[in-house]
């Protein structure tokens, strides 16, 4: 069935509307051709990438040249891309689904892939011009040609649209002249073309370019960079020297730049928390593996608790993260869906439909980039003093793990914008926070019902539980807004409060509803440990919320509004019935034990 716009929340409306299991998009729901598709690129990382790890973590950077070829000739850079440029046109989930399976044999492959097929291509295929996408985009999706991205530079790293490089009109009008220094490029010591951002004399917003390599034209790179992880990933300076450009070479309008940049990364952002989700199930099979045969005490390690409960850890924020992920990209392909049918062209649509979750986006990209972290940081505890050996493969997971919290936006500035963007949508109406946030403000003035609900019904404590989670998120929000207005984005540390409450209900919303719509397909004793990540994700959400909100409430409020609002934090992160933790952790590792793998 066709999702019409009234079946599909917009952007950040999860936190006010009340979102029903069957309307969420799981891994479940992956079709025959996702299925092939998923074997396809499981059986790809296992035959090219993951024998040759040594390689990578030499800096083999031809190698991770070498294996772009063979993606290429695979198919698997052109998903995304239409048709009628040479690629495979599939939907928005299918992109996801091969950029998680894809990334999980080495950030060196991942980061060159990521960058080549997300930030290297979709400026050209959502921006450019019907010529320029004729000439670029299906080189690109073979992988006979590879793309960069040059936005940072020296001075301009998170203030995007801060860089000095220039691009000059010629005296004849028929180039640009571009001079400046990017540093940090992706993919720059093999690319035939990179995406170059630069001001055009005094304006207020940067430009897009579409420059080919040729170092005869200006164009000189760096030495590699030398990199604590992700090592084989060519990352280079570049440097424009009076390089010129043709002025059909200027991508969307002139000053449309900054727009561009923003516009990639969202994609970016969602596209990266995929990247993150394999590397997780990975960690956990390999750490399960090394448990079940280390033997201390003369008993193998994965029967003691200690170790469990990391297994467990593990294997539910993983779970979390593909619940989420796959949650936010079919909304993303049904928006896309939506306003093709409305008449918009494939560019306006994809653009569109992705800033409309530019939300969703950031809140994926902070959680399971920091989920892959303290996966691999466990990864490296489970094995002990043999972790943190090169010869075992955790510690280069680590390693590589740690660029993710970095790159497309730090999580510091990807925290501030998932509140920043909430409460400009609520500005415009697209998001009405105000209403349930007088709403929350009346019920704490209120005398509070002891009725003890019926809860005998699977998952309806946890579902009230978010309700009240929500609560938690519309109170501090909505009083920070009213008490600072515009200047709330002075307020840094507040902000990153609100945000963790923000990330933690989506996550732990996404990770009820998946378990809810598969218990209902496939039956509650088939779905015990799913049950069980599902409650232990919220308990530990719930904990998160409760110290984030107290740290918000004190930052701004006094007096009665401040006893206030800690009575209704207290209120709304209460369970009636509080879930046995160690209980719920042991069903977990239990079943990845005797699975030897993770198994969800």
């Amino acid at each position: 069935m066709e999702a019409t716009e009234k079946d599909i929340l917009r952007g950040g409306q999860f936190l006010v509307k009340e979102t029903s299991c069957e309307d969420i998009f799981t891994p479940e729901d992956f079709s025959e051709e996702q299925q092939m598709m998923k074997e396809s690129v499981i059986e790809f990382n296992d035959r090219e990438i993951i024998p040759n790890k040594a390689r990578f973590e030499a800096k083999d950077y031809a190698l991770t040249e070498e294996c772009m070829r063979k993606a290429g000739e695979m198919g698997f850079l052109s998903v995304a891309v239409p048709e009628e440029y040479g690629g495979m046109g599939m939907g928005f989930v299918s992109t996801m689904l091969v950029c998680d399976y894809i990334s999980s044999g080495t950030g060196s492959f991942s980061t060159a892939f990521g960058a080549h097929t997300g930030i290297g291509t979709m400026p050209i295929t959502l921006y450019g011009t019907e010529e320029q996408k004729q000439k670029y985009v299906p080189k690109l999706a073979s992988g006979e040609w590879f793309g960069a991205y040059c936005l940072t530079e020296p001075g301009a790293g998170s203030d995007a649209n801060s860089g000095k490089t220039t691009a000059k009109l010629s005296d004849d009008g028929k180039h640009y002249i571009i001079n400046g220094q990017k540093m940090w490029i992706s993919n720059a010591g093999f690319c035939n073309l990179f995406i170059v951002f630069a001001r055009i004399e005094d304006d207020k917003y940067i430009t897009g370019f579409i420059v080919e390599n040729n170092p005869e034209n200006g164009i000189t790179l760096g030495e590699e960079e030398h990199k604590l992880g992700i090592r084989a990933s060519s990352t280079r300076q570049v440097f424009f020297n009076d390089t010129k450009v043709p002025v059909e070479n200027m991508l969307s309008e002139r000053g449309n730049g900054f727009k561009i940049a923003m516009n990639a990364l969202n994609v970016g952002r969602i596209k990266l928390a995929a990247a993150c989700l394999d590397s997780q199930r990975r960690i956990t099979t390999t750490g399960v593996q090394y448990a079940t045969e280390r033997k201390q005490f003369k008993t193998p390690i994965a029967e003691f608790g200690a170790i469990k409960s990391k297994l467990a850890e593990m294997a539910t924020n993983a779970y979390a993260g593909e619940s989420a992920c796959y949650r936010a990209a079919k909304n993303i392909e049904d928006r896309i869906a939506i306003r093709m049918a409305q008449g918009n062209s494939h560019q306006e649509a994809e653009l569109k439909g992705v800033e409309e979750y530019a939300i969703e986006c950031s809140i994926l990209k902070v959680a399971v980039s920091e989920d892959v972290q303290s996966c691999a940081d466990e990864g490296i505890q489970i094995f002990g003093g043999m972790g943190f050996s090169e010869e075992t493969p955790m510690e280069a997971a680590w390693r590589d793990a740690r660029i993710a919290r970095i790159y497309e936006g730090t999580n510091e500035i990807n925290r501030m914008l998932s509140v920043g963007m909430l409460v400009k949508k609520a500005m415009k109406g697209h998001v009405d926070l105000l209403g349930p946030a007088m709403a929350v403000k009346d019920e704490l003035m209120g005398i509070p019902s002891f009725d003890m609900p019926d809860y005998s019904v699977l998952f309806s404590e946890e579902k009230e539980m978010i309700a009240k989670l929500k609560k938690v998120f519309l109170m501090v929000a909505g009083a920070a807004v009213q008490k600072y207005g515009p200047d709330l984005e002075k307020h840094q540390q507040l902000m990153m409060a609100a945000s963790n409450i923000l990330i933690e209900i989506y996550m732990a919303e996404s990770t009820i509803l998946r378990t809810e719509k598969n218990v209902k397909r496939f039956g509650e004793d088939k779905q015990k440990e799913q049950i069980a990540m599902a409650k232990l994700y919220l308990f530990n959400a719930v904990e998160l919320v409760k110290k984030n909100g107290l740290e918000g409430i004190v930052s701004f409020a006094d007096g009665d509004e401040q006893k206030a609002m800690l009575m209704g934090l207290k209120r709304f992160t209460k369970y009636a019935n509080y879930p046995n933790v160690v209980e719920l952790r042991n069903t977990i590792a239990e079943k990845v034990k005797a699975e030897n793998k993770y198994c969800f």
